[in-house]
């Protein structure tokens, strides 16, 4: 186990010895946080400030009670499982450690799906709308409008909208406001109305209630199968932490099965505690997509 942790010591040693040479001129850590910053920029659709502030306005976030009762149910667990592991207190805080450092994480998954449903409302009401507007004013540059001064919208799908109206005057055509709104939320809902409206532009159909109804059809039946999907992954959710949980429990198992001066004797081979480790690693990363997948963004593609 020393020679395992000597290991792991060198290749982080190693690691900054090789960035600060590779950039001389430049504080490692601020190129660390910079790359970090850069990957995270990169693939996630929001910051976790924007999702946080607004699940705070919902209502919905966690205070400083709660995020505590949470580090200490985490940890306590970790650290359980760390030392009926290994029979190590080290090792057993190690664990705990790492798991609280994991919180922020999963707080901003929570805030991210809080924040992905709002806007999905948002959404929703923008195309419902939108094509009631549409019926009365037979314009969608008018319908924007109409909904833009409705009060009905909210912010960040609120300035689209405006954004898309300024789009369309500017250009003369939809065609740019749409592929922007599109971009920022891909939704099939989003895609199928802006195509129908495009379609009546540049066609110039007469007659465009029928398929307005048809739109509006699709658009309440795809609504309710996102709405069916945020219950069953409910549902999913508190089976998979119980399974999860309980994948942990399974070696504490062959623990008494093996006898408690079987299993400390089985410490001693050093693949053994490097396997356990393993175990603990692999069932933890199994739990973390389980929960990537839980607030994963709703009704996008």
């Amino acid at each position: 186990m020393q020679t395992f942790t000597e290991l792991i010591i060198l290749i982080f040693i190693a690691l900054f010895v090789f960035l600060y040479r590779k950039n001389p001129g430049e504080n490692v850590y601020q190129f660390i946080i910079s790359s970090v910053g850069k990957i995270y920029d990169s693939y996630a659709p929001y910051s976790f400030k924007t999702v946080r502030e607004k699940a705070v306005e919902l209502g919905q976030e966690y205070n400083a009670r709660q995020y505590l009762v949470q580090a200490i149910l985490m940890g306590g667990f970790a650290g359980l499982i760390g030392y009926f592991y290994f029979y190590s207190i080290i090792i057993a805080i190690i664990y705990a450690a790492i798991t609280i450092s994991f919180i922020p994480y999963l707080a901003f998954l929570r805030c991210q799906r809080i924040y992905s449903e709002y806007v999905f409302e948002q959404i929703q009401t923008y195309t419902t709308n939108v094509i009631m507007e549409f019926n009365t004013t037979q314009s969608f540059v008018k319908s924007l409008e109409g909904v833009r001064d409705s009060g009905i919208l909210e912010n960040p799908v609120l300035d689209d909208v405006k954004k898309m109206i300024d789009m369309s005057y500017q250009n003369g055509t939809i065609n740019a406001s749409l592929e922007y709104f599109n971009e920022k939320y891909p939704y099939y809902m989003v895609k199928n109305m802006h195509q129908l409206f495009l379609q009546i532009t540049q066609e110039g159909a007469k007659d465009s209630g029928e398929s307005l109804e048809n739109m509006s059809m699709d658009i309440d039946a795809l609504v309710e199968g996102v709405y069916r999907d945020q219950m069953d992954r409910k549902n999913f959710h508190g089976r998979f932490i119980k399974f999860g949980l309980m994948l942990f429990l399974l070696v504490v198992v062959l623990r008494f099965l093996l006898g408690e001066e079987n299993y400390i004797s089985l410490l001693d081979i050093w693949y053994v505690q490097i396997i356990l480790h393993a175990i603990v690693i692999i069932n933890a990363l199994f739990l973390l997509s389980g929960e990537k997948y839980y607030n994963a963004d709703v009704g996008v593609e």
